[in-house]
């Protein structure tokens, strides 16, 4: 796959739609949700024994070009990566922009945030990293990928819950719908929505029925949430890489696979860790690999230490699986480096449940509140 240098710039002519209700109920979720993004989610769950997750770039090919832009994006799919990740944030005139930052600060050097400014400035803007690329908008993205010859890749976006769900949800799918899919290939097929918190979800699948969900977090204590049998519609999973480490994890990720959901990895940049994701037993499988070093990690993906595709031992993922993994990493990388990476594991993790308590009432909050005004309170159920 070759990734050209032409982008061809849309017109979206996008208006903020119309305010969706304000109780979130399951009431309001179609039913076709249920077959969610079909045929991409079986491609990705049922792959073969030996080959590799999917290789995701992680804002594009981050480690090489500005994160989020069109170079990024391109090197990404020009260094092997499968799939692109991506974020998303809404101008003040409702047009949906790719940004991991609610401000301009970091990225372009502007101490103003993305929802107080209009499209018009904001396509004036130049990153502050070499080679100086413009913020593009999701049409960009969505019609460069539309192109011939890059049909097979996807995209997984992750909504940030900075802005107002029930503004920023319909101008993606105003987005989404603007764009003639490749032929054959429909958005529904190629793009996998991602939120922080259910009320997110919920109204995603009321804003875009068919389209394949998953839920982004630090914590396996709220992924468990969608894994009950009475959640009304499947959500797949983009999860912080050391929550998915040990026992706890692993069997996490067998009730993940058990119930036919994908579980995705953020952010893999150590190549014992990609090793690591390579190397999960099949019931237990990581299906994708967000990665700032997309080069590095399709290396690691031709030939992990374990042997591709999980553990060629026919060990099962139990409580002692990982240790299967990390003896046959041993070798390799040595037992200081390996110390020294699970210590860093270990202390994540911790932080991560620590915070994940806060950080959960803080996203339910966020969401509740934007959601608020003279659309009444919003019922999260």
């Amino acid at each position: 796959m070759t990734a050209d240098e032409h982008t061809p710039l849309l017109a979206d002519g996008m208006q903020p739609s119309a305010v969706a209700e304000t109780d979130v109920d399951v009431s309001v979720v179609p039913k076709s949700n249920t077959n969610a993004g079909s045929i991409l989610v079986t491609r990705l769950r049922s792959r073969p024994r030996g080959q590799p997750p999917q290789n995701i770039g992680h804002r594009g090919y981050k480690a090489a070009f500005p994160e989020n832009t069109m170079a990024s994006f391109r090197g990404a799919l020009a260094a092997g990566a499968d799939a692109i990740e991506t974020d998303v944030h809404l101008s003040k005139d409702g047009v949906v922009v790719l940004s991991h930052d609610p401000t301009l600060k970091r990225c372009f050097g502007v101490d103003r945030r993305i929802a107080d400014c209009y499209w018009e400035y904001l396509a004036t803007l130049r990153t502050l990293r070499e080679p100086h690329e413009p913020m593009p908008r999701l049409v960009e993205l969505l019609g460069w990928l539309a192109e011939e010859g890059r049909e097979g890749v996807w995209l997984l976006l992750d909504i940030k819950p900075d802005d107002d769900p029930t503004a920023i949800i319909p101008a993606i799918a105003e987005a989404i719908d603007s764009v003639p899919p490749a032929k054959g290939h429909p958005w529904s097929e190629r793009v996998v929505l991602g939120g922080w918190n259910e009320t997110w979800l919920r109204l995603l699948a009321e804003h875009l029925p068919g389209y394949p969900l998953a839920f982004i977090s630090f914590s396996l204590l709220h992924a468990q949430r969608f894994l009950k049998p009475d959640f009304p519609y499947p959500v797949h999973f983009n999860l912080f890489q050391p929550a998915l480490l040990g026992p706890v994890g692993c069997r996490f990720r067998r009730s993940a696979v058990r119930a036919g959901r994908l579980v995705f990895a953020w952010t893999v940049n150590e190549p014992l860790w990609m090793d690591w994701c390579a190397c999960q037993p099949e019931n237990a499988a990581i299906s994708g690999v967000v990665t700032d070093e997309v080069t590095k990690l399709g290396e690691v993906l031709k030939g992990p230490k374990c042997g591709a595709g999980g553990d060629d031992d026919g060990n099962e993922c139990d409580d002692e699986a990982e240790q299967v993994v990390v003896r046959k990493m041993r070798e390799e990388y040595g037992l200081g480096q390996k110390i020294r990476l699970y210590a860093k594991a270990v202390l994540l993790q911790t932080a991560a449940a620590v915070l994940s308590v806060v950080l959960w009432r803080w996203l339910n909050k966020r969401g509740t509140r934007k959601m608020k005004g003279q659309r009444g309170e919003v019922k999260i159920t």
